[in-house]
């Protein structure tokens, strides 16, 4: 079938779980709030943000895991570019993982599983100019969605679930992205990085303008990493209480998201680091809403999704976060 090489991670010692614990105090200078956040993630002038206490790794590769020196003075220095010739995993992977869970290697990308809700919990890309450039040799419409057959039965979600649902199989790792192999593309249809978006006015429009924006942000940088997941955010309901809801669907019983995320980091020639964050509805989005309305400060997509971002990297490192330096204290 496929190529599949898949990352086993086993379990952690204690005293590593505390390795990497550190705090930096980030001064947003300038946060705007998002009308279908309200009442769910709070943006903070003011935030003190907790370092990662997972694991700091070197380098991944499959079925094996090779530790780093947790020293929190080598945060201070961006991590290097992997040698040429590394492992694609420890070139995606360069700045981090957000989670362990599941975690398993396709060809060009990174995917945490969610096996409860039948979706990814995240995936992860490294992007560059090359890797979304056209390429004659790899057409999409000989891709067809098909089953991960790595994944347990009873976990796996069918096309049989998205028939007649009324939501499309909306990619986590676009197809687009991986365009430098068929093979890359074809992955990409596994339903593992699928989840189910709203199609008109979400999937097949705001969403794909979001995107063609992280593939265009290659135009101008060397290296995008890009991590793309679900949330299922709470709602204040008329008893003045929040709750979790989403749909099922399915005999799987399949979860709908109620948003979506994306957080991306880039770096240019000079090797300066900026980050952007986003946060969408999985709703119909008038076409004309600008895509910055959408953004969001990293640490609310980190405390709503429970992920820690870009863990190998020290924010103080980062440029700007959504177009907006930042002040370090």
């Amino acid at each position: 079938m496929f190529r599949k090489k898949f990352i086993t991670v086993t379990s952690v010692a204690f005293g590593s779980f505390l390795a990497g614990l550190a705090t930096d105090k980030l001064y947003f200078s300038s946060i705007k709030n998002t009308n279908f956040l309200e009442d769910t993630i709070s943006n903070h002038d003011d935030v003190l943000l907790s370092k990662p206490g997972l694991p700091i790794f070197g380098t991944v590769s499959a079925a094996s895991i090779v530790p780093a020196n947790n020293k929190l003075d080598e945060r201070k220095s961006i991590p290097p570019e992997p040698t040429p010739g590394a492992s694609r995993v420890s070139q995606i992977m360069r700045f981090g993982f957000p989670g362990l869970d599941n975690v398993r290697s396709l060809d060009d990308y990174i995917l945490s599983y969610d096996r409860r809700n039948r979706t990814a919990h995240w995936v992860f890309e490294h992007l560059t100019a090359e890797t979304v450039a056209y390429n004659e040799k790899v057409d999409r419409s000989k891709c067809e969605f098909v089953e991960d057959e790595s994944i347990h039965p009873y976990f796996r979600s069918s096309n049989a679930d998205y028939k007649a649902s009324g939501f499309d199989r909306g990619h986590l790792a676009a197809a687009g992205n991986h365009r430098k192999d068929q093979l890359h593309c074809q992955q990409t249809f596994l339903l593992s990085n699928m989840s189910p978006q709203v199609g008109k006015g979400f999937n097949r429009d705001s969403w794909n303008r979001l995107e063609r924006h992280v593939r265009n942000l290659t135009k101008s940088n060397k290296n995008v990493y890009v991590c793309t997941g679900p949330l299922y955010l709470p709602r204040k309901e008329a008893d003045g209480k929040m709750y979790v809801k989403y749909q099922v669907i399915g005999k799987n019983h399949v979860a709908v998201p109620t948003h979506f995320f994306k957080v991306i980091v880039m770096e240019n020639n000079k090797q300066e680091l900026s980050l952007e964050s986003y946060v969408m509805p999985n709703q119909p989005i008038d076409d004309k809403t600008p895509l910055t309305l959408f953004q969001v400060a990293p640490e609310t997509v980190e405390r709503a999704a429970g992920l820690l971002f870009f863990d190998k990297l020290s924010l103080n490192k980062l440029k700007t976060i959504n177009g907006k330096s930042e002040v370090w204290l």
